[in-house]
């Protein structure tokens, strides 16, 4: 059954249905009829029963009795006095006396007295109707195999028919083609799983973009310090007795550099597989984020850049002190590298209620509104060019991101071309 087609067993299943239907329709029709008609005149016994109980007392009760027998073939005879009717003598064609149906019922008429009625149903032999329910029952069915087959091939058609186009798109985009487009129509579901999978081959055409310009770039920031530690280390090996501390200096922080790139990507896949779990305690966020600042400034002060902050107070925050300040690492870092000729960063620390905002502001460049939404995207190219961060690796808003989220904080960037860029975060807890 697996194996049939949507279409074939929709088919299948309607068919099923009408079959059913036209069995249901048979066995009540012919089997059950004759006992249905008795159980019906007991039934409608039943009702007269109650209308001259009702009437018992009344001067209609001739009239309703009357009426009964005429409507309904419903004779009432007080019990000493009852005798079946006379109906014709059989004849050559028929050989089957009917059959009759009798109840007797007691009544309690006004002066307390008691009177016993006999209420007797004729009932009529069903066979020659029987004879002519099943002509029609054949007629019937016919044309009902007939027209159920043609509804349920259209049917099992137009439910199947847009649900194979999809899973034919479905199996091109799991070839790897992401420009595969999701055509489906005439049911509301088919309709949203189109517009569901058009979706995801859309966000996997993105991550697919992502990846390769991941790839791209970690190659790049990996072939230019190894091919910067192979040559000093190889010009140390050819002249030993010229190496110079500078040389020596270069290999070290090239060394660092991949060391850093490696723990960045570290940490993104263990966010990412939850493996990295959040050491919560109350902590002072001020004293925290000044001496980021301060031991960021001693490392780039000779470069001319210049770090301020500005803060209201100090400010105590319940959160991981060692994720959080990595990520206020990544955003100065960040801020530092496209901060521009100004090679001005500020730094503000501000609260609203129970809220902590921290902003971090570059005069730099700044970023167009097409590429906002992506910035904090591993390794997304606002011009296209690769460019080698003064400092830290390239994946640092993506770490930012996936840390902020853990806390359940907000993030975002406001920024203006060519005036610069305000990344900020902000987190619950604050006091």
């Amino acid at each position: 059954m697996d194996k049939l087609k949507l279409q074939w067993k929709i088919f299948a299943f309607l068919l099923g249905f009408c079959f059913l239907l036209i069995l249901i329709l048979w066995i009540f029709q012919t089997i059950f009829l004759s006992d249905m008609y008795k159980f019906t005149r007991k039934i409608e016994i039943d009702k007269a029963i109650n209308l001259v109980e009702k009437e018992i007392n009344s001067p209609k009760l001739k009239d309703l009795l009357y009426e009964l027998e005429l409507t309904k073939e419903i004779i009432v005879r007080p019990t000493q006095d009852f005798a079946p009717p006379v109906r014709p003598a059989p004849n050559r064609f028929t050989h089957r006396q009917p059959e009759t149906i009798t109840k007797d019922q007691k009544f309690i008429l006004e002066d307390g007295s008691e009177v016993f009625l006999t209420f007797h149903a004729m009932v009529t032999p069903v066979d020659a109707t029987v004879s002519t329910l099943q002509i029609q029952l054949f007629i019937i069915t016919g044309i009902m195999v007939i027209l159920a087959t043609v509804l349920a091939v259209i049917i099992s058609k137009r439910i199947s028919s847009p649900i194979e186009k999809i899973n034919q798109s479905a199996k091109t985009l799991a070839m790897g083609n992401y420009e595969t487009e999701f055509n489906g129509s005439g049911f509301l579901e088919i309709k949203e799983l189109s517009d569901t999978l058009n979706t995801t081959a859309s966000e996997l055409s993105k991550v697919e973009q992502l990846r390769r310009e991941l790839m791209s770039n970690i190659s790049h920031d990996l072939r230019t310090p190894l091919a910067l530690i192979y040559s000093y280390a190889e010009m140390m090996h050819d002249f030993p007795k010229e190496i110079t501390p500078e040389q020596s200096q270069i290999i070290m922080d090239e060394t660092k550099r991949l060391t850093s790139l490696v723990n960045d990507v570290l940490d993104i896949s263990n966010i990412e597989i939850g493996m990295e779990k959040l050491n919560e305690a109350n902590y002072n966020l001020t004293e925290s984020l000044e001496k980021t600042i301060n031991r960021i400034s001693n490392l780039v002060k000779n470069d001319g850049y210049q770090l301020d902050f500005i803060h209201d107070g100090e400010i105590y925050l319940l959160a991981d002190e060692v994720k959080i300040t990595q990520a206020f690492y990544n955003l100065l870092l960040n801020a530092i590298t496209h901060c521009g000729e100004d090679k001005t960063v500020t730094v503000k620390q501000s609260t609203k209620g129970n809220v902590v905002r921290i902003e971090v502001i570059d005069y730099g460049e700044g970023i167009s509104n097409s590429d906002l939404p992506y910035i904090w995207d591993r390794y997304y190219k606002v011009d296209k060019k690769h460019k080698r961060p003064i400092m830290g690796t390239g994946l640092g808003l993506s770490i930012v991101k996936k840390i902020i989220k853990m806390h359940n904080g907000e993030y975002g960037v406001e920024s203006e071309v060519g005036k610069g860029s305000v990344f900020w975060f902000q987190l619950d807890g604050g006091r």
